[in-house]
């Protein structure tokens, strides 16, 4: 793939000036958050920097369902496979019955792919508003005149769709498809807050759904803090950099120590402690923890077998991993399941062989084979799983039903304690550079001696059709 043409980055950190909170307790505040896919969700819950729990069960499931005060309940609901009229059906269901005083965030992919248009529909619904902000700094992915641009470059202009069946989205409202979005500039994010607050409010009275641009963090905090004085039935809709602004927002209102994991501060035994080398575990980590980690296998499961995978692998490889390649039309055919052996006490990495890669249109057959594989061989094995659609059908083949994120090992890269016990970290396909892999195995097994790396910064374009 030829690189991404240059473009000009994102500005310096404006200021922003800032109205006072207002003092109606954020920090005892139910938080919602709908997520399309599961890397997604983990995503999400890791930036609202609150206890949370990631929900994998079905659309219907009212289990466990209502967060509790001062929580984050973070629901994945697994539609970004699915038809349109399915994901706005799965969406309504998860907002069935929510309490008014919810602050309800729904996560949307940077990239724009998904049911987007049809789940931001459903979710609207009801909505006192919808103040929509997709925009990902982190990931050089910004939005200027209600574009998203990948490192300055149009996302039409770059081939990120490339593994997607209809050309890119030549703006965030052509993917949206509703008359109603207005556009507020950057101009009026960067503006006075009262002033922000007041336009918002006045879009929201005309019947529009205000989309904002933002090249910052500060944009989206200034976003969140604006959409939230709107007042209670707002609702937010944006990628993790608007749950990382609104996971700041609350944060600040409950007062030092009330995060939940970060990357800057992640959970105890969550990963490396400030003004650390990446990848270094937690001075306070428990050594009983470590020793249990120590004694389990770490399989690492990549579902794609594009170059940027094949790169991160050999990192792997170069390391000490050992790596087992399944061809694709094996792994696609119905019901397969390959033989698949997980190396005790060590780093074993699997994925599809990238002398044949997948054949178009064969995707989700070979994600599901894959799957049911490692759920087959990988016995109490920590996991690391890339790709969200990678990630659900694993957890799904081993009966998974939710996660407590624990920590973020880098930007989207997050570390949780599964339901059946094990530790697993997922990952969206398209993030992290060749060290990505080496960097989380460093984390989860330190007394490995894998080698130091840079830590990774996320890829500006997708690097193939990542599951």
């Amino acid at each position: 793939m030829s690189p991404e043409p240059a473009g000009p980055e994102p500005h310096g950190e404006p200021e922003h000036p800032r109205e006072p909170e207002p003092r109606d307790g954020p920090r005892a505040r139910r938080v919602l958050a709908l997520a399309d896919d599961l890397s997604g969700a983990a995503e999400t819950a890791a930036a609202l920097r609150r206890p949370a729990r990631i929900l994998l069960g079905p659309p219907g499931a009212r289990h466990a369902a209502v967060p509790d005060p001062g929580v984050a309940l973070v629901r994945d609901l697994d539609t970004r496979q699915l038809d349109a009229a399915s994901a706005a059906a799965a969406v309504r269901e998860a907002l069935r019955g929510v309490a008014d005083d919810t602050v309800l965030f729904k996560k949307t992919d940077s990239l724009l792919r998904g049911n987007l248009a049809a789940e931001a529909a459903a979710y609207a619904e009801g909505a006192a508003a919808v103040v929509i902000a997709p925009a990902l700094p982190v990931a050089g992915r910004t939005v200027r005149d209600g574009v998203v641009h990948l490192r300055g470059t149009p996302l039409h202009a770059t081939d990120a769709w490339r593994a997607e069946p209809l050309p890119a989205p030549s703006s965030v409202a052509a993917a949206l498809g509703d008359p109603r979005t207005a556009p507020v500039p950057l101009t009026a994010v960067r503006g006075p807050a009262a002033e922000l607050t007041e336009r918002l409010r006045a879009l929201v009275r005309a019947g529009h759904r205000p989309v904002c641009d933002a090249e910052t963090d500060a944009d989206l905090d200034a976003i969140a803090a604006a959409a939230l004085r709107l007042g209670p039935g707002v609702r937010l809709l944006g990628t993790g950099g608007l749950a990382a602004a609104l996971g700041r927002l609350l944060g600040a209102a409950d007062g030092p120590g009330a995060d939940g994991p970060s990357p800057a501060r992640p959970a105890r035994g969550g990963g490396p402690a400030p003004d650390t080398p990446p990848g270094t575990p937690s001075p306070d980590a428990p050594s009983a923890e470590h020793a249990r980690t120590a004694a389990r296998p770490l399989l690492v499961v990549v579902g794609t077998a594009e170059p940027g995978a094949v790169a991160q692998i050999a990192q792997l490889v170069d390391a000490g991993a050992r790596h087992t390649a399944l061809p694709a039309e094996l792994l696609a055919a119905p019901g397969a399941c390959l033989p698949l052996t997980v190396a005790p006490g060590a780093v074993t990495v699997v994925g599809v062989d990238p002398a044949q890669g997948i054949r178009p249109g064969a995707a989700r057959q070979v994600v599901a084979g894959l799957a049911r594989t490692v759920a087959a061989a990988c016995g109490t094995a920590d996991l690391v799983l890339t790709g969200g659609e990678t990630a659900r059908r694993v957890l799904d083949a081993l009966g998974v039903d939710h996660l407590v994120p624990v920590g973020e090992i880098h930007h989207g890269a997050v570390r949780s304690l599964a339901s059946d016990g094990r530790t697993v970290v997922t990952r969206p396909g398209s993030y992290g550079d060749a060290g990505s892999l080496l960097l989380i195995a460093r984390a989860l097994r330190p007394g490995d001696r894998l080698p130091t790396t840079e830590p990774p910064v996320p890829s500006p374009v997708p690097q193939g059709e990542f599951l």
